[in-house]
């Protein structure tokens, strides 16, 4: 096949969405498939364009085997409406030109979203291609922008809507990250649905870094119980509550509180973190995706928190599979899919969202049982290993794309990973 990923995320930025769509396009590439990515101009989470990327308006570069094809976008942060929109539609402009001076005639086009925006430049390439279009479903938009308060405006969600709609109607499939947004779309379409779950590749969890001189680094110690959340500090997170409960231990000083990561709340965290004199609280940059196994390594739990919002009981969020598979246990605020697996998988406690108190003890008894974090630790890691290895969801991917180039029908929806 020739293929189109359509993305506003891939490497070299950092977070799920990015390394998930990577991860594919490597993947079938090496299948032997021609594999292009049109995506903007780095810029996220910091909201700027990446050094080295800067006065550029259309280049290509090579990515292992895939080719990257990469257009300039109006680059912002701000969470104001207006920005935004310049922010998403500036791409779906340039994404357009990119596909029309660069890349020739393809027979899938892959767009992933959100932002839903990118749906018009996917249904555009899929007419002037005569291709199939698959459409990619991580969060369920306009309606998470909705419940988390960032539109308010009753004309540009009744817009987004009816887009959203039209794009479900006419892709030819429609993949999604959990079931709960399977079930969602598939009340509204009767487009074919795919099981496309966050996962991990075994191999690439290995850490052969020390764990002290990776501590040793952060300024912590073995002595230190590290309690580490990594990724977006986004409104949908929560984290305030973290930074509550890491205010209500803070007696007791071995009990340390890292961030790894970036976003629009984090100068918030940050300065809420110094008023309230949060010594056992630290704030670090993204890291790169290369490190993510020693600092994996070199914390005791990892924190999976989102906001008590019934969006958020189809979430699965990726840095749980990420901490299960390199074996670290997990604390997760999250109601719905994500308590279900990790109670399935034995990786962890679950805690109601947005409770400072629940989650403080949650970390206490942890740290007061090494040999119950072992255990849980080992049969997280088996169970991610077992039903969510990245090497199988993509060889199931793989099959359901070919399937759209030979019959035309297809079945209301595909598993790809159960989970069970």
């Amino acid at each position: 096949m020739r293929l189109l990923f359509l993305t506003h995320y891939y490497p070299p930025e950092t977070g799920a969405a990015a390394n998930r769509i990577s991860d594919l396009a490597e993947r079938l590439a090496s299948s032997g498939h021609e594999v292009t990515v049109l995506a903007p101009l780095p810029n996220y989470p910091q909201g700027e364009i990446f050094s080295g990327y800067r006065g550029r308006y259309l280049i290509e570069e090579q990515r292992r085997a895939v080719r990257v094809v990469r257009t300039w976008l109006y680059a912002t942060n701000s969470e104001g409406i207006v920005r935004r929109l310049l922010y998403y539609f500036s791409f779906v402009f340039t994404s357009m030109v990119g596909a029309v001076l660069k890349i020739g005639h393809q027979d899938v086009v892959f767009v992933a979203s959100p932002p839903l925006f990118l749906g018009i430049s996917g249904l555009l390439l899929k007419t002037w291609w005569r291709a199939k279009m698959v459409f990619n479903v991580s969060d369920l938009w306009p309606k998470s922008a909705v419940d988390l308060g960032v539109v308010r405006n009753q004309q540009l969600i009744r817009a987004a809507t009816a887009l959203e709609l039209a794009v479900y109607r006419h892709a030819d499939l429609i993949t999604a990250q959990t079931q709960g947004i399977v079930s969602d779309i598939q009340q509204r379409t009767s487009t074919p649905v795919l099981l496309w779950t966050n996962g991990v590749d075994p191999s690439s969890m290995l850490s052969s870094g020390n764990r002290e001189q990776t501590r040793q680094r952060f300024g912590l110690t073995n002595k230190d119980f590290v309690v580490g959340y990594t990724g977006l500090h986004g409104l949908a997170q929560g984290l305030g509550s973290v930074l509550a409960a890491a205010e209500g231990i803070r007696e007791n000083q071995d009990v340390k509180f890292v961030f790894f990561g970036d976003g629009p709340e984090r100068k918030q965290l940050m300065k809420t973190a110094a008023q309230h004199r949060l010594e056992n609280v630290r704030f670090f940059p993204t890291q790169p995706k290369s490190q993510m196994p020693e600092i994996m390594n070199a914390i005791d739990v990892s924190l999976v928190p989102l906001r008590r919002l019934d969006l958020f009981k189809g979430a699965l969020p990726s840095k749980m599979f990420e901490a299960m598979g390199a074996g670290v246990p997990v604390v997760v605020s999250i109601e719905g899919e994500a308590k279900d697996l990790v109670e399935r998988a034995q990786g962890g406690l679950c805690v109601p969202p947005e409770d400072p108190r629940a989650l403080a003890n949650a970390l206490l008894f942890l740290r007061q049982n090494p040999e119950l974090r072992q255990r849980m630790g080992s049969s997280g890691k088996q169970f991610i290993s077992a039903h969510y290895d990245r090497r199988k969801i993509a060889r199931n991917v793989e099959l359901a794309l070919s399937g759209l180039m030979t019959s035309p029908s297809a079945s209301p929806v595909v598993a790809v990973s159960s989970g069970r």
